[in-house]
C-alpha cells in the first residue's frame, strides 16, 4: 500500500496544479477535481487562536497578527514534507519563481497580496491567496485559513461584513469533501462557539468535524475543559484535541516554534487536569491525526475521485473534438483541412435550401407569395384605361385610321403592358438573391468546424457572396428575356378567336340585318365601345402572358440561381487555394486568440487530468 506521505503528498500536488489551471471549483455545473480532493477547512472566531494554531503545526511564525480582522483573505496553505537536512522555504502561487526562505518575508507577502485585493481596508475578499510549505518538519497537509467569524461590524467594516465572512466559510466548508477544523477557546462556553455552531449546521453528524480547544492555560483558576476534551460537553465523531498556543510574551521574545512545541508538550505532561490526555493532545498530535483521517479519507474517496476525472477526461476530449485539434503545419494537411471546411460549410446550406435546416421555404414564399402580390400591383388598369387606350391606339394609326382592327394599337399596348413585368421579375430575383446570401451567413455560423478559423469564414462568405452576384447577373438577365420574348411574338391564335366572338354577337341577323348594318356610320368604330373593347382584349392577352410570367419566372430563378448555387457555389474557390502558397494557406487558418488559449488551457487540464489518474492508480495500489 501507499505511504501516507505519498498519497497525501500527491493530492497537494494535483490541488495545486488544479489552481495554477484554475480547475479549482467556483460556481460550475459539476464538481471540478479540486473539490473533489479532501482538504481541511480552519473555522473559528477572531481572536480564537486560529493562526497560533496554524503556526504551530507549520512550526513557523509567518501570519499576519493583530486586533480584528487579521485574515482578510482566504489562505490555502499546502505542507509538503521534505528529507531531512533540506532548507525550508515557502513558495506563492502569484510568485511561482520565487523562494522564501526567511518567513518573516512571507507574513509580509501575505499582508501585501491582501492589500493588493482588498486595499488598506477592513474588507475582505474571496480570492485566496496560495502558499505552499516545503519542510522536513511537516507532514503533508493541505490547510485553508478562513477569516474568523464574527458577531459585529467594527469601524471602517461594511455593515454586511458579518454575513459576507460566514458566507465565504460556508462556501468552503458545506462542500462534502471538507473537514472542519473547528477553533474555539477554552476561555468561553463552549456553546457560544461561532465555529461549533456553523460545523453543527453543515455537519450535523459530526463526521467531518474536529474540535480544537485553544487558551486552555489562560482557563481562570480551578476551571478546567476536561470534559470538552473528553466529548461529555459537546460530542463529536473525532476526538477533541487541546493545544497550548505561544503566549503573547513568547511571541514579542520571537520563541522558536521548536521551543513552544516542546512548552506545549511539558505542560500537558505536567498538568493534573490534562496529564492522563497528554499521548492525545498538542499541535504535534493535531498535525498527525489529520493527516491520518486526510489520508483515508482519501482512499475511501479514491473510486469515485477516478469516476470524476476519467468522466472530466471524456468531457475534455469531447470538447477539443468540437472546438477543432490543433492543424499540421504542411500544406497538404492545410489545404485539406481548408477543403474538408468548406465541405462541412457546403452541406450545411445544402441542408437550409432541401428542408433539413429552415430557411429555404422562404424562397418559395418568394413565389407564392411575393411576385404573385407585385403582379397583382401592376398599374394595367391606368394603362388599359378609356382614355389611353384611345391615345395610344390614335398615336399608332397616325395620319390614317386603321381600316379594320387597330393591330399597331394593339401591339402598342400589348408592349407598355408586358414592360411592366421587368420590375417583379428583377425583384423576384433580388428576393431570392438575399434569402441566399443569409443562408450564407446562417451556414457559416452554424458550421461548428469554422467557428476556430475566422479568417477563413470570411474568406467563405466572400466568395459565396461573389458568386452568387454572378448568379443573380445571370438570372436577371434571364428573366428579363423571358419578358421580352413575351413582346417579341404575341399568340396570334389568342387574338382570331377574339376576333370571330365579336362577329357572332354584334353582326345582327333576320330580314332588317342588311338595312341596319347599312346604317351604321363608320364613326361607330370610334366610339367608347370600341376602345373599351380593345382595353379588355388586351387585359385579357396580359392576364394569360402573367399566369406565364408566375410559372415561368420561378423556374428561372430557381435554375439560375438555387440550383446554380448548390451545384457549384464555392467552385471559383476551390480553384483558388488550390493555387496558394503555403503561408497563404496558413494565413486563411488563423484562429481566434481566445479559441487558441481556450484549446491549450483544456489541453493542460487534459494532461493534468490524465496525470493525475495515472499518478493515484499508481500510488494508491502500491
Amino acid at each position: 500500500m501507499a505511504t501516507m506521505e505519498s498519497l497525501i503528498g500527491l493530492v497537494n500536488r494535483i490541488q495545486r496544479a488544479c489552481t495554477v489551471l484554475g480547475d479549482h471549483g467556483g460556481g460550475g455545473e459539476g464538481m471540478s477535481l479540486w473539490e473533489a480532493l479532501p482538504s481541511v477547512a480552519v473555522v473559528g472566531g477572531q481572536s480564537s487562536g486560529k493562526s497560533s494554531v496554524l503556526e504551530s503545526v507549520v512550526g513557523r511564525d509567518f501570519l499576519p497578527r493583530g486586533s480584528g480582522i487579521v485574515t482578510r483573505r482566504p489562505l490555502v496553505l499546502q505542507l509538503h514534507k521534505t528529507d531531512k537536512g533540506q532548507t525550508e522555504y515557502a513558495e506563492f502561487l502569484h510568485a511561482p519563481k520565487k523562494r522564501f526562505t526567511e518567513f518573516a518575508s512571507v507574513r509580509r507577502e501575505i499582508e501585501e497580496e491582501t492589500d493588493r485585493i482588498t486595499g488598506k481596508s477592513k474588507k475582505i475578499s474571496n480570492i485566496p491567496i496560495q502558499l505552499s510549505i516545503y519542510s522536513p518538519n511537516v507532514v503533508n497537509l493541505t490547510l485553508i485559513d478562513l477569516p474568523g467569524l464574527t458577531k459585529v461590524a467594527v469601524e471602517g467594516q461594511p455593515e454586511t461584513i458579518v454575513e459576507d465572512i460566514e458566507n465565504m466559510v460556508r462556501s468552503y466548508v458545506e462542500k462534502p469533501n471538507c473537514i472542519i477544523l473547528a477553533i474555539s477557546p477554552a476561555n468561553q462556553d463552549i456553546a457560544t462557539s461561532d465555529a461549533i455552531k456553523l460545523a453543527r449546521e453543515v455537519d450535523p453528524t459530526g463526521e467531518r468535524t474536529f474540535g480544537v480547544l485553544t487558551k486552555l492555560d489562560l482557563m481562570d483558576k480551578g476551571t478546567n475543559a476536561v470534559d470538552v476534551l473528553e466529548g461529555r460537553s459537546y460530542r463529536l465523531q473525532h476526538p477533541w484535541v487541546g493545544i497550548v498556543n505561544r503566549s503573547q510574551a513568547d511571541i514579542n521574545k520571537n520563541v522558536d516554534m521548536i521551543v513552544a512545541r516542546r512548552k506545549e508538550r511539558e505542560y500537558f505532561e505536567t498538568s493534573p487536569e490534562y496529564g492522563h490526555l497528554a499521548r492525545k493532545m498538542g499541535s504535534e498530535y493535531l498535525a498527525k491525526l489529520l493527516s491520518q483521517h486526510l489520508e483515508t479519507v482519501i482512499r475511501q474517496r479514491i473510486p469515485s475521485i477516478i469516476a470524476l476525472i476519467n468522466k472530466t477526461i471524456d468531457e475534455l476530449n469531447a470538447e477539443l473534438d468540437r472546438i477543432g485539434r490543433p492543424i499540421a503545419v504542411d500544406s497538404g494537411a492545410q489545404l485539406y483541412t481548408i477543403l474538408e471546411m468548406c465541405r462541412a460549410f457546403d452541406r450545411i446550406f445544402k441542408e437550409h435550401l432541401d428542408g433539413g435546416r429552415p430557411g429555404g421555404d422562404r424562397i418559395y414564399g418568394v413565389f407564392d407569395h411575393q411576385l404573385p402580390a407585385a403582379l397583382k400591383k401592376l398599374p394595367f388598369d391606368r394603362h388599359l384605361s378609356l382614355k389611353n387606350v384611345q391615345k395610344v391606339v390614335s398615336e399608332a394609326d397616325g395620319y390614317q385610321p386603321h381600316l379594320i382592327a387597330p393591330e399597331q394599337g394593339y401591339r402598342r399596348l400589348i408592349d407598355g403592358s408586358i414592360s411592366y413585368f421587368k420590375g417583379p421579375a428583377e425583384a423576384c430575383v433580388d428576393a431570392v438573391h438575399f434569402v441566399l446570401k443569409e443562408l450564407v451567413r446562417k451556414s457559416i455560423a452554424e458550421t461548428e468546424e469554422l467557428k476556430r478559423f475566422p479568417t477563413l469564414q470570411s474568406d467563405i462568405a466572400a466568395a459565396s457572396n461573389e458568386a452568387l452576384e454572378r448568379f443573380r447577373e445571370e438570372s436577371r438577365k434571364t428573366v428579363l428575356r423571358l419578358v421580352d420574348m413575351e413582346s417579341s411574338y404575341l399568340t396570334v391564335e389568342f387574338f382570331r378567336k377574339l376576333h370571330l366572338e365579336p362577329e357572332k354577337n354584334t353582326n345582327p341577323s333576320g330580314p332588317n340585318a342588311d338595312r341596319l348594318n347599312s346604317d351604321r356610320p363608320n364613326a361607330d368604330r370610334y366610339a367608347d365601345n370600341h376602345f373599351r373593347k380593345i382595353g379588355s382584349n388586351v387585359s385579357a392577352y396580359i392576364g394569360m402572358v402573367c399566369d406565364t410570367m408566375k410559372n415561368s419566372l420561378p423556374k428561372a430563378v430557381v435554375y439560375c440561381q438555387v440550383r446554380e448555387a448548390k451545384r457549384s457555389l464555392l467552385n471559383h474557390f476551390y480553384a483558388q487555394v488550390g493555387r496558394k502558397e503555403k503561408e497563404k494557406l496558413g494565413g486563411m487558418l488563423d484562429e481566434d486568440p481566445q479559441l487558441m488559449e481556450r484549446r491549450t488551457a483544456i489541453a493542460k487540464r487534459l494532461e493534468l487530468y490524465k496525470s493525475a489518474r495515472d499518478e493515484i492508480d499508481s500510488v494508491a495500489w502500491k
